[in-house]
């Protein structure tokens, strides 16, 4: 691609971070249609949450594969692969009338997200070359991720209000079909996929599996009980094939992950953030969400609103990131934004009770905004320092796979932080008790982002 012009450069830019607010956008539009979903499909207060996490166990173990498989078999046909199948399975996710088939739907979303994201990236890495000019699209890029998860809150208030849930799945359709007429219009025919190297199916089963599971076993652990016979047997299984995958890696010629990449350290450095930055600023939203409807009573519209001022200067800091890094290199960005994250979080946990008003969040929201935009796309270029082309598919599948396993055991940990207070909790105090552990909980995400910031320490040369 080194040959495309700054016109077409800048289209296909723009349709990648299109690609990217597609799939961010579906993370929280489904969260608000909840309710009336499970009213309709028959869902129990025990199974609701599976319609989230059957999207999150599937994206996050098969985002490793995807990245391969773009390396592999080329990014346009990735990219294009996984636009369809999220435009089908939103399609039927929408028309189902039984949970099994929606929830079968809203794996194949989360196959789709696989393939999407690590494309995305992994086109974006090889299209602009290292430094400033990646720097600023993967600020643009990361924006737009943002961007997604505000407009996803507030379009699914509005769209299941005026319409019903079905909504929020159709939604998908006409964004994904313009999404494919786009990545077939501006984005070159890939290279016939490479016959000498071979996708290392082994070893993309156990990871995909070990993955999986694991995922599996901290998502449900918390409702069905860790000790649980479906939990420690999956916990079980998980770790067994997390062992098979290491063992058929080393025998492998052409492993999944190359040792060139496990011997990259910002690479490692960036795998290590990502998954402390989805278990911290990543479950920050959903205690927020919690608080906004459960203890203040806003409704979908009103917490979407909510979510304005935050997401907004969490799309700047995304966009400003790159600059930053071109200017100060990506060990002192992250040093000074991960202590401003922190000091954010604490700010708000301080703020939260059940009489505080929204004014007295807006300096922690603020700050830990700010420093959510700037960590997540600082956190994706140190992810794509010195890799090779031929393996950007595959650094941004470590990457996207260690910030979705992050996100599960994040909101595994807090959520039971959160809920340690609740025992023997009389009815009138509900709200100050939720409140309470919501508080702890963010407090605890602001402990979890100064253990983040050692890492670009230990991790990063100083000149990075």
């Amino acid at each position: 691609m080194d040959g495309i012009n700054k016109t077409r450069r800048v289209a296909i830019l723009g349709l990648l971070s299109f690609a990217m607010l597609i799939v961010s956008l579906d993370q929280y539009i489904v969260v608000v249609a909840l309710p009336e979903l499970g009213r309709d499909l028959g869902y129990s207060a025990q199974t609701l949450q599976t319609v989230i996490s059957a999207y999150a166990i599937a994206s996050s173990g098969l985002v490793l594969f995807g990245g391969r498989a773009a390396d592999l078999l080329g990014r346009r046909r990735m990219l294009a692969a996984g636009l369809a199948l999220y435009g089908v399975a939103s399609l039927a996710g929408g028309l189902a009338t039984g949970i099994e088939l929606q929830l079968v739907a809203r794996a194949v979303q989360g196959l789709g997200g696989a393939l999407v994201l690590p494309s995305t990236l992994s086109l974006i890495n090889t299209l602009f070359p290292e430094g400033h000019e990646r720097n600023r699209a993967l600020g643009v890029w990361g924006g737009s991720g943002a961007a997604g998860l505000v407009t996803g809150v507030l379009l699914g208030g509005v769209l299941t209000r005026a319409f019903g849930w079905e909504a929020v799945f159709f939604v998908n359709v006409p964004l994904t079909a313009l999404g494919l007429l786009v990545t077939f219009s501006v984005i070159e025919v890939d290279r016939a996929p490479q016959t000498k190297r071979r996708l290392d199916i082994p070893g993309a089963l156990a990871a995909t599996g070990a993955v999986t599971l694991l995922v599996f076993a901290l998502v449900r652990g918390p409702e069905v009980g860790w000790g649980s016979l479906k939990i420690v047997g999956a916990l079980a299984a998980g770790i067994f094939l997390s062992g098979a995958f290491m063992l058929i890696e080393r025998r492998s010629l052409d492993p999944l992950v190359p040792v060139a990449l496990i011997a990259n350290a910002s690479l490692r450095t960036a795998a290590g953030i990502a998954f402390m930055f989805m278990a911290t600023f990543g479950s920050l939203l959903y205690f927020l969400s919690l608080y906004f409807q459960d203890v203040r009573g806003y409704n979908a519209l009103e917490t979407g609103v909510a979510f304005l001022l935050p997401t907004s200067v969490v799309v700047a800091g995304s966009t400003l990131a790159g600059r930053l890094v071109t200017c100060f290199g990506l060990r002192l960005t992250l040093l000074i934004a991960l202590p401003i994250g922190a000091a954010g979080a604490v700010t708000l946990a301080v703020a939260i009770s059940p009489g505080s008003t929204y004014t007295s969040l807006i300096p922690g929201l603020t700050a830990v905004s700010a420093a959510d935009g700037i960590v997540f796309t600082a956190m994706f270029i140190a992810a794509a320092s010195g890799v090779r082309d031929d393996a950007q598919g595959i650094a941004s599948g470590i990457v996207s796979t260690a910030a979705g396993v992050g996100a599960s055991v994040g909101l595994a940990i807090l959520v039971a932080v959160a809920n340690g207070h609740a025992v023997n909790v009389v009815v009138p105090d509900l709200q100050a008790a939720e409140a309470a552990g919501i508080r702890k909980a963010v407090f605890s995400i602001g402990g979890g982002i100064i253990a983040t910031s050692l890492l670009p320490v230990v991790g990063l040369p100083r000149r990075a």
